[in-house]
């Protein structure tokens, strides 16, 4: 979608369509304001009939205005204007997008609200109506015939803004906001798609097709005989009941300067957990295929820096495998050395994420790095936790569990921080390896990130479980994308873009 920034007469908009705020109880917003008194008090009218009160995500078209060039009007409803905030305002816009889609105009203008939702600015303002008007646009079309895509798609969105001044704001704003909705684009749709296509060799060939976009992107595939070259026998010993090879995706993006310290992203890539021997139950099993969505959020992460063309260095790391049960397959009671050198005894062959993840933490190392991050749909145990709403949140580093979190908000792609305690660490003992994979029923989600801690100590390390947020389950089954936004804020402040 192309999004635009306009400024002027609102009234005179030549659009096919114009999207205008109403708050509850009737009460208009500034562009409204001005709208209504171009048309000589029509909407005021209208209103008065009852039609439309204001509640958030309430819509009514309109049509032949006088005194205003649009062909369409749509009041938008967003809710008590002394309570407008944030999630009020990305409620609103995912209300309106099909609507438009609906009307087959193709190009609107969407009005700024005045004033804005409280504790927002211009620029994060901008900046949601892009995200979420992508979001809402996205449509899964790989595997099947989309009947009900709409005939005419929006593929330009135009944002009015109050004044000359907030033009350039909100370019930077929509640019970021476009950049980052493809990201989120390309998680979404490679989570998505079923394990029989998206296998660990088409992850490696869609980080071979980013690299002939992107001048400043290299890419490494190691393969299995490399990653048995070094040792890195925890991840290996996850694919081998599968007839998938596994692989090590590495990304390297080059924006910064040759010495700067890179920021890297580390990614869970299993696309598809049967559990191994320890089988998972049958119901719900077909999800198992989001398994991978750290590695996506991973590859929506590095296309959003390649397109915003970020002055950073950033590395994705996705190791990559399926789990499946076979006469090769891991047991319980197995012992592998991972490449730190380190024994893990596999209590539970359906802990792997975190066998793939500890090996690839490892390899971090060679790359001497600013940061690392890891995302993985990693326990149930932090969705029964936090729920679906915030991703969990781990690291002995306050000063980067602070920059996450402020990320998080400034996105509105939440983190929470959870305990990573020494105390934890104990329920990993094993009478037979240096650690077991898991550390029992209490506190899972913890133990599985004092697992990985173990592998991260010499650099600066935070892990983010996304269990509860990668997908949604039920009728509106589907990939979310997250935390690809959180990422992206992140980067662009290391880069100084904001």
């Amino acid at each position: 979608m192309e999004f635009k920034i306009k400024t002027g007469e609102i009234a005179k908009l030549k659009t096919p369509c114009l999207v205008i705020g109403i708050f509850e109880k009737r009460k208009l917003t500034g562009p409204a304001e001005d709208l209504d008194a171009a048309s000589g008090d029509r909407l005021t009218a209208l209103l008065k009939k009852g039609d439309m009160d204001g509640e958030v995500g309430q819509t009514l078209m309109t049509y032949d205005l006088p005194g205003v060039t649009a062909e369409r009007v749509v009041l938008l409803g967003l809710g008590k204007k002394k309570e407008f905030d944030r999630a009020g305002f990305r409620k609103a816009l995912a209300a309106v997008v099909p609507l438009l889609q609906q009307y087959h105009s193709g190009d609107a203008v969407l009005a700024l609200p005045d004033p804005l939702p409280a504790q927002t600015d211009l620029y994060s303002s901008v900046r949601d109506v892009a995200l979420v008007a992508e979001d809402r646009s996205y449509r899964y079309t790989r595997t099947k015939d989309d009947k009900r895509a709409p005939k005419t798609p929006l593929k330009r969105l135009t944002i009015w803004v109050p004044d000359k001044g907030s033009v350039a704001a909100a370019e930077s704003a929509a640019r970021h906001g476009s950049a980052m909705a493809s990201g989120i684009a390309l998680a979404k749709e490679l989570g998505n798609l079923p394990g029989n296509l998206c296998t660990p060799s088409y992850l490696a060939d869609t980080a071979r097709n980013l690299e002939k976009r992107f001048n400043r992107l290299e890419v490494e595939v190691l393969e299995e005989e490399r990653m048995a070259e070094l040792g890195m026998g925890a991840l290996l010993s996850v694919s081998r009941g599968s007839r998938q090879p596994a692989k090590l995706i590495c990304m390297h993006y080059k924006g910064g300067k040759p010495g700067d310290k890179p920021v890297v992203l580390v990614g869970k890539g299993l696309t598809f957990d049967a559990g191994g021997i320890s089988l998972k139950p049958a119901a719900e099993m077909d999800e198992m295929k989001y398994d991978m969505c750290g590695g996506a959020s991973v590859f929506g992460a590095i296309q959003t820096a390649c397109e915003l063309e970020l002055p950073l260095n950033l590395i994705g790391l996705v190791p990559s495998s399926e789990n499946l049960p076979d006469g090769d397959a891991n047991k319980p009671g197995d012992i592998v050395t991972s490449m730190s050198g380190q024994t893990i005894e596999i209590l539970n062959t359906d802990a792997e994420g975190r066998l793939i993840l500890c090996d690839a933490l490892t390899y971090c190392e060679r790359f001497d790095p600013e940061i690392v991050i890891d995302m993985a749909t990693l326990t149930g145990a932090c969705v029964v936790a936090l729920g679906k709403h915030p991703a969990g949140l781990f690291t002995q580093d306050d000063k980067l569990a602070a920059e996450i979190l402020a990320a998080g908000e400034a996105a509105g792609d939440r983190a929470w921080r959870m305990p990573l305690w020494d105390e934890y660490q104990s329920q990993l003992d094993s009478n037979f390896a240096d650690m077991a994979n898991i550390g029992g029923r209490d506190g899972g989600a913890i133990t599985a990130a004092c697992f990985l801690a173990r592998f991260t100590k010499k650099y600066r390390w935070a892990h983010l479980d996304i269990a509860g947020i990668a997908w949604v389950s039920g009728k509106e089954k589907g990939g979310t994308g997250r935390p690809v936004a959180l990422l992206g804020q992140l980067l662009l402040e290391r880069a100084g873009a904001l």
